[in-house]
């Protein structure tokens, strides 16, 4: 470790000054010489760090769900190439260029924060050996080797003999205790940090061994912190703390307001912001249009999630705009495709009211006026039939009495010439 530290040693100095700016402020309140000054100095230097380090992370973000977008194509070009490593390879590079993709960006933030970690730990090693180092003084030494944590020294490792810690002001009891601490913690956090972006924030419709390469990740690391903490000082302990537990808050952040797609954590977020549109019939912040604009462009295309949003704000008398706006309307009908293939349409019609139940005697009421006001035609006589002078009924049709259309219509028999049911031999 002290040899990869060396590496390292021209950024030392910056790291150094900055250390030394923090603890001038906390010297004042705390006081220079305890390790709350000490502490919050590398704390502060973190969360420096970690500012600077945002846009990285946020390249990270795109570049690992750029990653899970291509694993079924990467697992057909494996397949495919499975006996051609050298074919596998440059198919897989072919894939990366046109899609603009590239596998080191998720490691981005790890690698900006490697030498800033390596320095801290060269300064640290450089106050428990009692040397000078950067821009820290004689003066400064003194302090930072006098200053605890908890009743263990800024320098001190769990390995330390006793004799090393004793020179420190020290017992080894309290140093291993609180490096003990300090371990598990660093541990936890990483594996929580895992654990929420899998449980979370994976895409869980695509099977693929990304997912299986993370979720052994997931136990590796917390394994691997545990095994090379013990080497290293409280005050990189701290740093390391300081950094997983802003991880952590980070990753919790993204997850909540910007989730992977097809995810449990978009479901959750889906669900709150139909909610809230809903609540105020439309679409008020230009983030919240920006979302639903790109669930509408989607099409065809969106997730069980995103229709699952459409349909809600449907069913709500809302309507989802290709601008992102959303606007109230009486009838809203969405077309939906599913996984399987099969269509379905949704329709928010506004239900039509039944009428009023009446009772029977305003029913029959109600027909008695109806029938006093016009009474209905019941004759099956033909209007341009010739009327009887003296009685003025119509005659029979060839004027023989009790023939008629009424006779007929009785009768079931058509009207004019019959046709004859077979025809006639000569």
């Amino acid at each position: 470790m002290d040899t990869i530290a060396s590496l390292f040693s021209f950024i030392t100095t910056p790291v150094s000054w900055v250390i030394v700016q923090f603890h001038s402020v906390y010297g004042k309140i705390f006081g220079a010489d305890t390790g709350w000054a000490w502490g919050l100095s590398i704390v502060s230097l973190v969360i420096l760090i970690r500012i600077c380090l945002i846009p990285l992370f946020v390249k990270q973000i795109k570049a690992t769900r750029a990653m899970q977008t291509l694993q079924p194509e990467m697992k057909k070009i494996q397949e495919r190439y499975k006996n051609d490593k050298q074919r596998q390879s440059e198919e897989m590079m072919k894939l990366y260029k046109e899609t603009g993709t590239n596998p080191l960006s998720s490691c981005l933030p790890i690698l900006a924060q490697s030498p800033f970690f390596f320095a801290l730990y060269h300064v640290l090693n450089g106050i428990a050996t009692g040397k000078t180092i950067g821009v820290i003084d004689d003066q400064l030494l003194a302090s930072a080797r006098k200053a605890h944590i908890f009743g263990a020294p800024l320098a001190a490792k769990f390995t330390d003999g006793a004799d090393k810690v004793a020179s420190l002001g020290a017992t080894l009891t309290d140093v291993r205790v609180v490096t003990a601490i300090m371990i598990v913690m660093m541990s936890a956090s990483q594996f929580f940090t895992q654990r929420q972006l899998m449980t979370k924030n994976v895409d869980t419709t695509v099977k693929t061994p990304f997912m299986q390469q993370q979720k052994m990740l997931m136990y590796v690391f917390p394994v691997m912190f545990a095994v090379f903490g013990i080497n290293f000082p409280v005050g990189v302990l701290v740093y390391w703390l300081t950094t997983n537990v802003w991880t952590m808050g980070q990753q919790m952040y993204v997850i909540r307001n910007n989730p992977t797609p097809g995810s449990k954590a978009q479901a959750a977020f889906l669900e709150r912001l139909q909610k809230h549109v809903t609540h105020h019939g439309k679409a008020r912040s230009r983030r919240e249009k920006a979302i639903v604009k790109a669930i509408v462009a989607k099409g065809r295309d969106r997730n069980e999630f995103e229709r699952k949003f459409i349909n809600g704000l449907s069913k709500a008398g809302l309507a989802a705009q290709a601008d992102g706006a959303v606007v109230k309307g009486e009838s809203t009908i969405v077309t939906e495709t599913a996984e399987d293939g099969t269509v379905t349409t949704t329709s928010s019609v506004p239900k039509r009211q039944q009428p009023k139940r009446q009772s029977k005697s305003q029913r029959q009421g109600g027909a008695t006026k109806a029938a006093g006001e016009s009474e209905p035609k019941t004759s099956l006589t033909k209007s341009d039939a010739p009327q009887d002078s003296t009685s003025g009924t119509a005659k029979p049709a060839g004027g023989k009495p009790g023939t008629g259309t009424r006779s007929k219509a009785q009768s079931g028999q058509r009207k004019g010439p019959q046709r004859p049911k077979s025809p006639s031999k000569k």
